[in-house]
Formats: C-alpha cells, sequence, structure tokens
C-alpha cells in the first residue's frame, strides 16, 4: 500500500508541474502579441501625428496669405471712401452752384410758376364742380399734375390751363343737349338726353338732375320742384333753335334745388300734426259733409215750396208749407185763436226738420281751435321734455315736437274758419225757409181774421 500511495504522488507531481509550464507558456504567447499590436499603433500614430502638423503648417501659410490679402483690400477700400468723400463734398458744392445758376437763370419765371400752380388749383374746384364736366369728362386730370408740379411748367401745360379756362367760359353761354348715363334713385344707370343750361343746371325728361363732383355722376332730384318750373324745363326741351323762353334757372348751381328736397309739403305739414291733427281733419271733413248734404236738402225745399207758393189752394205735403196750408185747409172753420195755435204747432214741427245738423256744424266749429290749442299743448310738453333729457345743444331734436305744437294750431284755425262759414250759410238758408213759413201763416191768420169780421 505505501508503493502504491507514493506512486500517486509521484504522478499527481509530475502532473502539476507539467501543467504550470503550459500555462506559463500560452501568457508568454499573449504578452508578445500585445507588445507588436503597441508598437504598429505607436508608429501608424507618429504618421497621422506628422501628416496634421504637416497639415496645419500648409493652412498657417494660407492663412497668413489670406491676412495679408484683407489687409491690402481694407487700405484700398479706405482710401477708396476718402476719395468717394472728396467727390461727395465737391458735387455738393457743385450743385449748390447749379442751384444758384438755375434760380438766376429763372428770374421772373419763378413768380409765373407760382402764378400757374394757383390758377390751376383754384381751376380745378371749379371744374370739379361744373355741370360742364357732366358732357367734358377728365378735364381735371391735366390741371392736377400741373397744381402738383415742382418745376417750370412746359408750354404744351400753360396750353392745357388755357383750353380748361376757355372752355369753362365758352360753355357757359351754351345751351346743349347732349346723351350721358344718369343714375336713377334706385341705384339703376341709364342713357339718356340731357340738356345744359350754361354752367346752371342740367334737365332731362324726368325734370332737373344734379351732378356730384364726387362721383362724377349725374342723378334725378329727390324731389322735384313745383309743376310750373318742371314745365318751364320741357318747354325748353322742346324749343326749337332760335327760339326764347322762359326757365327758372338756380344761380346756386344746384344748392337751391338741394334745399328745395328738404322743404316740407303740404301734406308732411299735415301728417306733423300728428293724432290731434287727424282728429281735426275728421271734424273738418264731417262737418263739410253735414253741410253739403243740409245745402241740397234745404235747396230741394225751398225749390218745392216755391212751386208751392204759385199753387196755394192745392196743398202738397212734400214740402213744410204744403203741410202748413193742409192744416188750414184742414181747420178752416176754427176761430181764430184756435187757428193760429194750430198753425204755430205746424211750424214747430217742421222747423226740427229744417234745422237738422246745423247745430253739429257749429259745434264743429267750436271745437276744432280747441283741438288746435290742445296739440299746442302737447307739441310743447314734449319740447320740455326733449329738452330735459336731450338739453338745446340740437335744435333737430325739438323741431318735431313744436312743428306739431305750430301744425295743429293752424290745423285747428283752417278747419275752423270753413265750417264757421259753412254754418252760416246754411243757418241762413234755414232761417230763410222757416220766415217764409211764419210769413205765410201769418197772412193766413190775417186773412182768416178779415173773413170772420166780414
Amino acid at each position: 500500500m505505501k508503493k502504491l500511495f507514493k506512486g500517486f504522488a509521484v504522478a499527481a507531481a509530475l502532473s502539476v508541474s507539467a501543467g504550470a509550464a503550459l500555462n506559463a507558456h500560452a501568457n508568454t504567447a499573449e504578452l508578445d502579441k500585445i507588445l507588436e499590436q503597441v508598437k504598429k499603433e505607436r508608429i501608424s500614430e507618429g504618421k497621422i501625428n506628422q501628416q496634421r502638423e504637416q497639415e496645419f503648417l500648409s493652412a498657417r501659410s494660407d492663412k497668413q496669405a489670406l491676412l495679408n490679402n484683407g489687409k491690402r483690400e481694407l487700405a484700398a477700400e479706405k482710401a477708396r471712401g476718402e476719395q468717394l468723400k472728396k467727390q461727395y463734398a465737391q458735387n455738393e458744392l457743385t450743385l449748390a452752384a447749379k442751384e444758384t445758376e438755375l434760380e438766376t437763370a429763372k428770374g421772373t419765371l419763378g413768380e409765373m410758376f407760382g402764378v400757374v400752380r394757383r390758377a390751376a388749383a383754384e381751376t380745378i374746384g371749379s371744374i370739379e364742380a361744373s355741370v360742364v364736366s357732366a358732357q367734358f369728362p377728365n378735364r381735371d386730370e391735366v390741371l392736377r399734375s400741373l397744381a402738383a408740379a415742382k418745376e417750370l411748367p412746359t408750354t404744351r401745360e400753360l396750353e392745357e390751363l388755357w383750353i380748361g379756362l376757355q372752355t369753362e367760359m365758352t360753355e357757359s353761354a351754351k345751351v346743349s343737349t347732349f346723351d350721358v348715363e344718369v343714375a336713377q334713385l334706385d341705384g339703376a344707370t341709364s342713357v339718356k338726353s340731357v340738356t345744359r343750361i350754361g354752367t346752371f343746371n342740367l334737365i332731362s325728361e324726368d325734370g332737373y338732375l344734379i351732378y356730384h363732383p364726387e362721383t362724377k355722376q349725374v342723378q334725378p332730384l329727390g324731389r322735384q320742384p313745383d309743376a310750373f318750373i318742371t314745365n318751364a324745363a320741357n318747354e325748353l326741351r322742346s324749343a326749337t333753335a332760335g327760339s326764347y323762353v322762359g326757365f327758372f334757372v338756380d344761380p346756386t348751381r344746384g344748392s337751391i334745388l338741394r334745399l328745395n328736397t328738404q322743404k316740407a309739403t303740404p301734406e308732411d305739414r299735415f301728417h306733423q300734426g300728428g293724432e290731434v291733427g287727424y282728429i281735426i281733419a275728421v271734424l273738418l271733413v264731417i262737418g263739410f259733409i253735414i253741410a253739403l248734404v243740409r245745402l241740397i236738402d234745404l235747396s230741394l225745399v225751398s225749390s218745392k215750396m216755391k212751386a208751392q207758393l204759385k199753387n196755394p189752394g192745392s196743398a202738397n205735403e212734400n214740402n213744410p208749407l204744403g203741410r202748413i196750408l193742409k192744416v188750414y185747409h184742414d181747420n178752416k172753420h176754427q176761430d181764430v185763436e184756435n187757428l193760429e195755435l194750430k198753425l204755430d204747432e205746424a211750424i214747430l214741427r217742421e222747423t226740427p226738420r229744417i234745422e237738422a245738423g246745423i247745430n253739429i256744424i257749429k259745434i264743429f266749429a267750436a271745437i276744432a281751435p280747441l283741438l288746435g290749442l290742445l296739440g299746442t299743448v302737447v307739441g310743447m310738453i314734449d319740447t320740455f321734455q326733449q329738452i330735459t333729457l336731450f338739453g338745446t345743444g340740437d335744435p333737430k331734436i325739438m323741431a318735431g315736437s313744436i312743428s306739431m305744437a305750430l301744425v295743429t294750431t293752424a290745423l285747428g284755425l283752417i278747419a275752423a274758419l270753413p265750417l264757421i262759414l259753412f254754418h252760416a250759410v246754411v243757418h241762413g238758408r234755414s232761417k230763410s225757409i222757416v220766415h217764409v213759413l211764419e210769413e205765410q201763416s201769418a197772412g193766413i191768420i190775417a186773412a182768416h181774421a178779415e173773413k170772420e169780421k166780414a
């Protein structure tokens, strides 16, 4: 056993020594490889560093060349700048000398330049607003350029100014007809024949026209003047050459015509009276109808009574006198006192029919001015209320209420005057009929009394 154990120990020792030797050999090989690799990399890095050094040295020489080149260009530009400064200063001197020379050469032409500009500016305003521009448009373009010019005008420009002024003067003495586009009040446009009276007015088949210089359009008036004025305009349009007709000219070139469109018409005045004015108008209409009906009725009654007077022996009951005579015929055998009472009763019975409606006319004539006074008070109350709310800065705010106050007063008086006249006429006619009845009744009683005495 001992021998066996020793053998195992020897074998184990040999195996350990052999393994250690193999490991040492392997480590040595790896270190050699690393050493060789380090040597190779050192050689490669050395080449790269050398290349970088060469590139740096090369670039350094290039940068220096660029720096030198930039310095030379800077020096050249500075020299050029100095030269330009001297040239600029010299040019300023030259320009001042030339301006002085120009002013000396212009002499009195400078004054003419100012006169031309002022005349052109003044002419533009008159030409733009002139109705002649409706026939000859775009006349102000040359004048505008002339008024805004900063140099002396040319001969052609002076001629244009002359032509513009001469055209305006020449056309102001002419009555000419031409076709132009007219803008209607509803926005539509149509070409119409327009007659121009000097530099005052434009007229067409629709009446007076207005030229708007802002839009350069011709447009009818919102409301034409009175009929006799438009009739004179139509007569002028239809007049032949060489004839003379009357015409109403607006010397303000349309301003008065424009104001005419703002003037209230009688219808507008009537509506300004408001509800009180309408009530007054209704009273006037009703009173007029009553008066007219009563006048017709009384006229018929009067004619029938005249026919009855021609035939007193035959009583006709279609009229008051006939009915009075019938009462007499029915009671002619009575004594005078009874007959008188019968006839008076018949007259009293006829009187309400004859005087029917007369008192209503009288009442309406009395109420109308009182209603006008009521409208005045209401209008003044509204006026003071508006003054309280808005002050007195704008009179137009109070104009409506003041108009109501004045218009209702006028309407009350206008209604009262004819109603009083109607009442007087109708009352007089009825009184004449009643007077005939009383006269005939008195005559009948007197005749009957004479018969009794006989």
